[in-house]
């Protein structure tokens, strides 16, 4: 896209109802952010076990592998605006409790376990949701943009909320922290419950099994989609271990602890950001291709702190890796709108989610294993291979090498002339 594109997507941003979900993206994913740092330093304070924290952290996580394509097949059946405000009113309730479970001294793991399962269960509805609801919000013309933009929100609003979030625990405490948390999800469910989407295709009348039969057939009949989510549950597996385990305990061991690993995941975020208004001008033959060909630099960060590098060196690369995560979102979001028919969307969608976190939390507990046998440096080894083979093989498949921006747009208009 040329400048004046850029400036015209960001006209989007004077459109009432598109401002709305723009703030309701800002608000929520802050609030996303907060929970699990509140909760880490909560628990801890509480137990004084990392073991009694991953506990209650893996909850949420576990709640979406099991019940996300449940979330995708009701999202393309009933109403994806009410999905997306009961999800946010549930996220509000069981932040609500926590908080209360913290400030009257009643707070234990199970039952912190409990509700962050419950946190889950909202995020396994809202996440498919809110990926079909986007092409009710704008127009085919203006997706690229609409996509770069919530990118941009969600990717600030993670940054802004993890730093939030540290500043509130240190100085009120994990309940208080989760309060404000519970409040921004009221927000958000307000502004998405006022919104006035277009009209949303239903697909035809069938059991809940067989909506999830028809997504996995659509799912799998993309080459491009099934494999590079299969690329991404080995690349999303190791960049996990990296994030929350590995990296830190670099940090601690070779750097200034958690300070410094603040500064690299706040870089990180200021790439996004970068990324976010690249993508909004960026114009590229071979989309698919080309992100997948990003992912290479998501090994950088590893590579670095297997040395470890200085951290400002860190830093610039955190920056480099966040902005071709920014760019490779846009493009796979705006291809997936433009090829996944909207009755399909938010299954194809939970197929999506579901196969790229489906690995992290074995990721993320084998590699806290080679940690204590084989070292740091060893562990960051495996975790680039993780990164790279996969890449290299997903660059090799031909639908993802030939799959053409034009060829996009005709199959779309195809599909938009056989369904009108």
């Amino acid at each position: 896209m040329a400048s004046s594109q850029l400036a015209e997507g960001l006209q989007l941003l004077k459109q009432p109802d598109f401002l709305k979900l723009f703030l309701a993206y800002l608000i929520s994913y802050s609030g996303t952010a907060m929970a699990p740092i509140a909760m880490a330093f909560g628990v801890l304070e509480l137990t004084g076990s990392t073991r009694d924290s991953a506990f209650v952290l893996a909850a949420p996580i576990t709640a979406q592998i099991f019940i996300i394509l449940l979330g995708g097949a009701l999202a393309d059946r009933t109403s994806r605006q009410r999905i997306l405000v009961g999800s946010d009113l549930v996220a509000m309730g069981s932040q609500f409790v926590m908080a209360a479970l913290f400030l009257s001294g009643y707070a234990t793991v199970p039952l912190l376990a409990l509700f962050m399962l419950i946190n889950g269960c909202a995020a396994a509805f809202n996440v498919p949701a809110a990926t079909g609801f986007i092409p009710q919000m704008v127009d085919v013309k203006d997706l690229q943009s609409a996509n770069a933009l919530f990118g941009l929100a969600r990717n600030s609003a993670i940054t802004l909320g993890a730093a939030i979030a540290g500043v509130l625990v240190a100085n009120f405490g994990a309940g208080i922290t989760l309060l404000i948390d519970a409040i921004s999800f009221g927000f958000s469910g307000l502004l998405i419950a006022s919104l006035r989407p277009r009209q949303q295709t239903f697909p035809k009348h069938a059991s809940i099994i067989e909506d999830i039969r028809l997504g996995w057939s659509e799912f799998i009949s993309h080459t491009w989609l099934w494999t590079i989510v299969l690329q991404f549950s080995l690349v999303v597996a190791g960049f996990e271990a990296v994030v929350v385990l590995i990296g830190p305990a670099v940090a601690k061991a070779h750097m200034d602890g958690a300070a410094d690993w603040g500064l690299i995941s706040a870089g990180f975020g200021v790439g996004t950001l970068i990324g976010g208004l690249i993508a909004m001008r960026i114009s590229v033959k071979r989309p698919m291709f080309f992100a997948s060909f990003l992912v290479f630099f998501f090994a950088l960060i590893p590579l670095a702190l297997s040395v470890p590098l200085p951290v400002s060196m860190i830093i610039s690369i955190a920056i480099v890796h966040g902005c071709a995560g920014s760019i490779f979102g846009v493009l796979w979001y705006t291809t997936m709108h433009k090829l996944i028919a909207p009755e399909m969307l938010s299954r194809v969608s939970a197929f999506d989610h579901l196969g790229s976190i489906v690995l992290a939390p074995l990721g993320i507990v084998i590699a806290g294993f080679l940690y204590e046998i084989i070292g740091a440096r060893e562990t960051l080894f495996v975790i680039v291979a993780t990164i790279v083979i996969p890449t290299i093989c997903v660059l090799g498949v031909r639908d993802v090498r030939t799959l053409s921006t034009e060829e996009v747009d005709r199959r779309h208009r195809a599909r938009t002339a056989t369904s009108g």
